[in-house]
C-alpha cells in the first residue's frame, strides 16, 4: 500500500473509532512497520491543520477530534453549550498536573496550600486527570496525569503545545 492509502485508511479507522486508539494498534490492523504509522499519522496532523479536525495525541494514543475553533457552531447546532466550567481550585490544580506530571497528591497540595482531595477527585470523574502509577516509596503514594479528555477539553493536540511557562519575579 502506498504512504497515502495508509493516511486514508488510519483516518477512517479513527473517525469510527470510540475511543483513543494505540499506535502500535493502528501498526497491527494496517500490516504496517511502526514507523510508517507514525509517518502517516504526521501527514494526518498536517492535513488536519486545514479542516474541522485535528489529530490529537497523548503518549502512545492518538484519536480525531474537532478543532477547537470551531466549538461554537458545534454548541449551537447540538443546541446548546457543551463544555462545562471549571472552579478556580480545578483549574490551579490541572495546571499544576499538567506542568508537573507525574506528580503525586500531597505534592499538589504543597503547591496549592490546601487539601485537594475533593479537587482530585473531582477531575478524575471528569476524565481530565488519571492515575498513573504508585512511587516506590514509603506508602506507595499515587502519581497523578492529565488525560486525551484534559487535552480534548482545552483543545491542545499535544501536551508539548501548553503555553510555555514564564518563570521569575514580577516588577
Amino acid at each position: 500500500m502506498t504512504d497515502q492509502q495508509l493516511v486514508i485508511i488510519i483516518e477512517g479507522l479513527l473517525f469510527v473509532a470510540v475511543e483513543a486508539v494505540t499506535i502500535k494498534h493502528l501498526a497491527e490492523v494496517t500490516q504496517s512497520e511502526f514507523v510508517q504509522v507514525e509517518t502517516a499519522l504526521e501527514k494526518l496532523k498536517q492535513a488536519g491543520q486545514q479542516r474541522g479536525i485535528r489529530l490529537q495525541r497523548h503518549g502512545d494514543k492518538v484519536q480525531l477530534v474537532t478543532a477547537t475553533e470551531i466549538s461554537p457552531y458545534i454548541e449551537q447546532f447540538l443546541g446548546g453549550a457543551i463544555s462545562s466550567k471549571l472552579s478556580t481550585p480545578a483549574m490551579e490544580t490541572l495546571a499544576i498536573v499538567a506542568y508537573r506530571q507525574p506528580i503525586t497528591r500531597a505534592e499538589i497540595e504543597a503547591i496549592r496550600g490546601v487539601n485537594s482531595d475533593g479537587v482530585l477527585r473531582n477531575l478524575l470523574s471528569k476524565g481530565l486527570l488519571e492515575e498513573v502509577g504508585r512511587l516506590d516509596t514509603v506508602g506507595h503514594p499515587t502519581v497523578f496525569g492529565t488525560t486525551l479528555e484534559f487535552l480534548r477539553f482545552f483543545g491542545l493536540p499535544e501536551l508539548s503545545n501548553l503555553p510555555k511557562l514564564e518563570i521569575g519575579s514580577k516588577e
